[in-house]
C-alpha cells in the first residue's frame, strides 16, 4: 500500500497535471451548485491562490482574514485530505480553529491519528507565489499525510 500511495503523489512537471491540483479544482467545482463558474477555466479558479511578491507587499502586515480567504484555505486543506484519502483508502477529516485575527490551527485526522498538523499565521496573506509553488506545497503535505498513515496504520484505521 505504501508504494502505491507514494506513487500517487508523484506528478508531472506541469502543475495542472498534479494530483493535488486536480483535487483542488474538483473542490472548487463541487462548490458551484448553480453553475456560475461553468464558464471559468481551471486557472481562473486557482487564481486567488496566487499572490505575487508585489501583491503581498500591498497587503497589511497585520489584518483580519475575510470570509473568502478562509473559504479558500478550507478548500486547500480539504483537497489535501481528499488526496490523502484517495491514495490510502483511509477517510481523512479536516478541523480548523481560527482566531478572527488570522492565526490558528488546521489539522487533518484519519481515525485517531493526526496526519497533518499545521499552525497558521497571517491567514489574510494566504497564497503562493506561483502555480508551481501551490502544487509543490500540496504535494508535500499529501506526501506527509500518506507517510504518517503508513507509519501508524492501526491508529489511522481506528474508528
Amino acid at each position: 500500500m505504501v508504494e502505491a500511495a507514494t506513487a500517487a503523489t508523484v506528478d508531472n512537471a506541469d502543475p495542472m497535471d498534479s494530483l493535488f491540483i486536480r483535487e483542488l479544482i474538483k473542490q472548487w467545482r463541487a462548490q458551484d451548485a448553480h453553475g456560475a463558474w461553468d464558464g471559468k477555466t481551471d486557472l481562473d479558479l486557482l487564481a486567488p491562490y496566487i499572490v505575487t511578491k508585489e501583491q503581498r507587499r500591498e497587503l497589511p502586515i497585520i489584518g483580519d482574514p475575510d470570509p473568502d480567504t478562509l473559504w479558500r484555505l478550507e478548500l486547500f486543506y480539504n483537497a489535501i485530505g481528499l488526496s490523502i484519502e484517495r491514495a490510502t483508502g483511509i477517510m481523512v477529516s479536516p478541523m480548523m480553529k481560527m482566531h478572527h485575527e488570522g492565526f490558528g490551527r488546521m489539522i487533518l485526522i484519519a481515525g485517531r491519528l493526526i496526519v497533518i498538523n499545521k499552525q497558521l499565521r497571517d491567514v489574510h496573506r494566504f497564497g503562493f507565489e506561483s502555480l508551481e509553488r501551490l502544487a509543490e506545497e500540496g504535494r508535500k503535505l499529501v506526501a506527509q499525510g500518506i507517510a504518517m498513515t503508513a507509519q501508524y496504520p492501526d491508529v489511522a484505521r481506528y474508528e
